[in-house]
């Protein structure tokens, strides 16, 4: 008789653990800029980030007063050394060794710091030297934990722009531009070796602003649309996002890395722009946000690894508005200073159905995003668009492809989420009376 509420039991468990992965959304971070001198103390961020299922920040920096007050909040933080941080670290290990004793050590474990991000984007920097520079910085940083007796806890990566792929379409044909392939090579024997992710900023939405057609649009915001096969492996991408991931990961397979994690750093949609910035609308910023946080909710991972669920961190917490460049640059914040929303794309933290926290500004109450127009004819899809070389403003080049992954754990979490009280009940309590 016991034998036999096994399967029962387990069962509820498997329905048990899918809720509660998709309230805690371990999986979902968000960036967490200082360019800007309006936000609001870090304790109230920290408030703010509690009322959400948000679980990981990612700094650019290491700011101790951000740092101190997400200590004991759970939140998992990556923080970044900089450019110009790297030649010192380089060069001698013992800066490496102040580095990590003043920004890691007085903080952990109470701060939950889990991975530090050496350099930003670096093959976008005109300083021929520096990149020749990142792995000896890395590996001194790697070095200094490993005598704090932190190696173990905390990875050590750096970030990197999909300009660094030479060839990005189809997603199968994947390949990094060959004028990194020596630094790449060396940064991925290190994340091999360490355990540590290799780290890229994938944005549809520069992409869809170099090729802004409808069919594009829909695509880049995970809508409907006509879908764009991969001849290689004869899958119909449906959303951009699954074909940049994919194309990385085909690229670190092509160069004997396949079993490399990826993770996304950064990738967001501006709400406004210039006016030659296409697409930079907040029902296209809502569109995307929202889209994505649900596809990765499915945790359907990417046609080309399914099933993986890929660490995403959302670009950003709030506008910055000091920094240079283009309108959308100051324009990607998913809350406002008043730590009200700018749109909801649905992380709000619910107890019993009750929204608590962050509300939105009625200033941003959405209609639904437009869908491509059917009746246009649509052009064939492009050949690959290689990318360009890149400003720090500019986050990404052209990719345009994309796909649209059946959720494997959707019917099971609606399974979960129609069971009723009673039917809970009467499960504990056959379980008990056979116990």
């Amino acid at each position: 008789m016991a034998a036999s509420v096994y399967p029962l039991f387990l069962f509820f468990f498997l329905c048990f653990h899918v809720l509660h992965q998709a309230k805690s959304q371990p999986f979902i971070g968000v960036n967490y800029g200082l360019v800007a001198d309006n936000l609001p103390p870090p304790a109230a961020s920290a408030k703010l980030l509690l009322s959400t299922t948000i679980q990981k920040v990612r700094l650019y920096g290491s700011d101790p007063a951000v740092i101190k007050a997400l200590a004991n909040t759970g939140i998992e933080i990556v923080i970044g050394a900089s450019n110009g941080d790297v030649p010192g670290l380089a060069s001698d290990p013992n800066i490496a060794r102040a580095w990590v004793n003043t920004n890691v050590v007085p903080y952990y474990p109470a701060s939950k710091i889990i991975l530090i991000a050496v350099g930003n984007e670096l093959t976008t920097s005109t300083d021929p030297n520096l990149m020749s520079q990142l792995v000896p910085a890395m590996r001194n940083v790697q070095t200094a934990l490993e005598a704090a007796s932190l190696g173990g806890k905390i990875k050590v990566t750096t970030v990197h722009v999909m300009s660094v792929l030479g060839r990005s379409d189809p997603p199968s044909a994947g390949a990094f531009n060959p004028d990194h392939a020596d630094i790449l090579k060396g940064v991925l024997e290190f994340n091999s070796e360490t355990g540590s992710p290799f780290a890229i900023n994938p944005y549809p939405f520069f992409a869809y602003k170099d090729d802004p057609r409808p069919d594009t649009l829909a695509f880049c915001l995970f809508q409907p649309n006509p879908g764009r096969p991969d001849p290689n492996t004869n899958i119909k991408y449906m959303n951009m996002f699954d074909a940049q991931v994919d194309a990385v990961h085909s690229a670190l397979s092509a160069m004997g890395f396949k079993d490399v994690e990826i993770m996304v750093a950064e990738t967001g949609w501006a709400y406004k722009g210039d006016p030659d910035e296409a697409g930079a609308t907040i029902e296209n910023a809502h569109a995307y946000n929202k889209n994505l946080i649900a596809h990765l909710k499915s945790m359907a991972g990417t046609p080309l690894m399914p099933g993986k669920v890929i660490d995403t961190y959302l670009f950003a917490l709030y506008d910055e508005n000091l920094k240079f460049g283009k309108s959308s640059e100051r324009a990607f914040g998913l809350f406002k200073p008043d730590l009200t929303m700018t749109y909801d794309v649905g992380l709000t933290r619910t107890t019993n159905n009750q929204t608590s926290m962050a509300p939105i500004s009625p200033m941003t109450r959405l209609p639904p995003a437009p869908a491509p127009t059917r009746q246009q004819t649509l052009p064939a899809p492009p050949q690959m668009i290689l990318p360009s070389p890149v400003s720090p403003s500019d986050k990404n080049s052209g990719q345009t492809d994309v796909h649209n992954s059946t959720p494997r754990s959707a019917s099971l979490a609606h399974i979960c989420r129609s069971l009723s009280i009673t039917s809970s009940m009467l499960f504990a309590s056959v379980l008990y009376a056979t116990i």
